[in-house]
């Protein structure tokens, strides 16, 4: 048989690819630990709103280092929640980074806010600080630092213009369970952080998201706010053998079953495991990438502890024949599923009717014209990243300068 990886020519012009079987960027992993916790849930007395859901949140606590958790439907209700209890309404702005998924400047759109869309920092696509005080001005209520990627963002620089300014800090965490700065877990940086347990994400419970803060105030509402603003969940009603409830205040049904937590709390247990994993993958990452030239990695922030829920390369075109989305055709075609994290928001369509405009955010702009992400999960093998490296030497052989 031959081998794929002897085989120089281009699998998009008939050579043999690097894989059979394409590799996916991202991937959940569900063991028999983890079907046990759901089929142990679905014999039990509640399907959702009961037991299972407040154990998922008790076991996050020390995870986020917040002494209250919030637990909802996905990562998107969960800045919406988080925005609304907040009190951010019609006339308010929230600053957000333009190298995020768009759900970040949605929750301010869902609240009849305007999202105000800043630049990044050009060395880890992090919001920059200093174009977040620019954009401070009369109708700021809030920002939302993006711990893109798995890395904290600089959330002590963000904490100084807030505090000057009297704004509320919330942190985008959903890529970054797990991860520190300077010791500090992410739910701990920020007056709110939410997370996500999409399949992709360090842990999974299908779709689910949960917010941290150390306001109890501020918890206690998005506990209404997730379920219809009623002010006793069913299973406070049936501990208290009572029938009442009253709509304290208008909200959502943004709630995580019990089938859901009992999955995120069997997976839980195994996030250390896979964040060591990662982590490992990254390191090996960065010795291999040394030797493909054209192949640029992000920083990483001094102190941190990245979670790698993505691994973002930057290809310089200069270093190149062609254009990023040529290499991701071609990297596809050899069986190596990369991605692209993220069109910045301003460029998507909706913003641009709403009055963005291109060149407000020149970092990132130029950034997503030479961004991939590379496969990285837990259940990847050294091979699998063995496999991507010759696929980015074959690139390199017939598409470098």
């Amino acid at each position: 048989m031959t081998d794929p990886h002897s085989d120089l020519r281009l699998a998009a012009e008939g050579g043999a690819p690097v894989r059979a079987a394409r590799l996916p960027y991202g991937r959940q992993q569900i063991d028999d630990e983890d079907i046990a916790a759901v089929v142990g849930a679905l014999r039990g007395d509640w399907l959702t709103t009961g037991p299972a859901v407040e154990a998922f949140e008790r076991a996050l606590q020390p995870v986020t280092g917040a002494p209250h958790v919030v637990a909802v439907s996905n990562g998107t209700t969960a800045l919406h929640a988080m925005l609304a209890a907040a009190g951010i309404g019609p006339g308010d702005e929230v600053i957000v980074p333009a190298m995020t998924f768009v759900a970040t400047a949605n929750a301010a759109l869902y609240c009849g806010a305007k999202p105000v869309i800043v630049d990044v920092d050009p060395a880890t696509l992090l919001i920059d600080p200093a174009a977040v005080a620019a954009a401070v001005g009369p109708s700021t209520k809030a920002v939302i630092g993006v711990d893109y990627g798995g890395q904290p963002a600089d959330h002590d620089a963000l904490r100084a213009i807030t505090d000057r300014h009297g704004l509320r800090l919330f942190a985008d965490g959903c890529h970054a369970l797990g991860a520190t700065d300077h010791g500090r877990r992410v739910g701990s940086l920020a007056d709110a952080t939410t997370f996500s347990f999409h399949p992709v994400k360090h842990i999974a419970t299908g779709e689910g998201g949960a917010i941290a803060t150390a306001d109890a105030a501020l918890a206690g509402r998005m506990r209404r706010l997730r379920n219809h603003g009623l002010s006793q969940t069913a299973a406070e009603r049936e501990r208290a053998g009572t029938f009442r409830y009253e709509m304290a205040e208008w909200g959502h049904n943004f709630r995580l079953t019990d089938l859901q937590c009992a999955l995120g709390a069997s997976q839980l247990r195994k996030l250390e495991a896979n964040l060591a994993r990662r982590r490992a993958l990254a390191d090996r990452y960065a010795r291999l990438l040394a030797g493909v030239d054209g192949v640029e990695p992000l920083a990483v922030r001094p102190g941190v502890e990245h979670a790698w829920h993505l691994y973002v390369v930057r290809l310089p075109r200069d270093r190149w024949a062609v254009d990023r989305d040529e290499l991701h055709r071609l990297l596809m075609a050899e069986g190596i599923g990369a991605n692209v994290h993220y069109l910045p928001v301003h460029l998507h369509t909706f913003h641009q009717a709403q009055g963005a405009r291109v060149g407000q955010c020149p970092v990132a702009e130029a950034a997503y014209a030479e961004l991939l992400t590379l496969p990285l999960h837990h259940g990847m093998s050294d091979n699998d990243q063995d496999d991507v490296i010759a696929a980015l030497l074959k690139l390199r052989a017939a598409r470098g300068r």
